[in-house]
């Protein structure tokens, strides 16, 4: 396969052509798949494991639309990098540091960071980012990201593949512990970006409730509609520390129109179109 190709079905693929377009990257072994994810980057994945989905795509594209200028990136939970590596072609002067308690996961991400030519700016960390040891605590970020897992555990169905289960229910943390740990690693003027339910009501709750505690303010969020005519059943959230803010300023939120993934007829909706383009994925 000639992954260095620049037209995809007409659409001319934006961005650098990392080492392992050019053959020069690993490949993938039998039960993965190597995905496009911005321009040229892939991304490995188990075929039947954990795949990328439109949730990691969109903290990616939101966070590093509101903090454009960030040079230096924390990934708490990262996965198999789906957000980080998103955020890494948007961000080509940017420094890494991604955090990660699957060691499958991990695996799959150090690949996908040498096909990408990341090696020299991306840091993967295996540990449990509630882990004193995972950060230290001079480390500070300019930009946090975060997708976690969205039900408690014991609250659903959990006989599916365990990197489909952690990435699903709060096996190693919650909404509450990606914000306190945001918190304590932003840098001056930080902004934390976040995906999490909206629907039911209480899932919004827990994250108003998880930005209280841990001195966050929600300074604007999204909802996001997965077809149209629905309720909103996610949100997407920038934060920053309240100590940041001025003081008339910590209680305010600005609710943005809701972004809509598809039409009514099933059909990408012509704004997230646009945001695929964005972040160098055909439309």
């Amino acid at each position: 396969m000639n992954y260095a190709e620049p037209i995809f079905k007409g659409y001319a693929k934006p961005g650098p052509i990392p080492p392992g377009a050019q053959g020069r990257g690993p490949t993938a072994a039998e039960g993965e798949t190597l995905d496009a994810i911005s321009g040229y980057f892939r991304l490995f994945q188990l075929k039947n494991g954990h795949r990328f989905s439109t949730d990691d795509v969109l903290v990616a594209w939101y966070g590093t639309s509101w903090c454009p200028t960030a040079r230096t990136v924390l990934d708490l939970g990262s996965g198999i990098g789906t957000v980080g590596m998103i955020a890494a072609w948007r961000l080509p002067a940017a420094r890494f540091v991604t955090i990660e308690a699957q060691e499958e996961s991990v695996r799959l991400a150090k690949k996908s960071a040498e096909w990408n030519g990341l090696l020299d700016r991306y840091e993967i960390r295996h540990s449990d980012f509630r882990d004193p040891a995972a950060l230290r605590a001079d480390e500070h970020f300019e930009l946090v990201l975060g997708s976690p897992p969205y039900f408690p555990l014991g609250s659903g169905v959990t006989g599916d593949h365990p990197q489909k289960l952690a990435c699903r229910f709060e096996m190693r943390g919650d909404i509450a512990d990606y914000c306190s740990i945001a918190a304590q690693h932003l840098a001056t003027g930080g902004v934390f970006a976040c995906v999490f339910p909206v629907s039911p009501v209480e899932q919004h709750r827990r994250v108003k409730e998880s930005v209280a505690k841990a001195g966050l303010v929600i300074v604007r969020w999204r909802p996001v509609i997965f077809r149209e005519g629905e309720p909103p059943l996610l949100g997407l959230f920038v934060m920053m520390r309240a100590l940041d803010l001025p003081e008339t300023f910590r209680g305010e939120s600005w609710a943005e129109p809701p972004l809509t993934i598809r039409t009514r007829t099933g059909s990408v909706h012509p704004e997230y179109s646009a945001v695929k383009l964005s972040f160098g994925f055909p439309p």
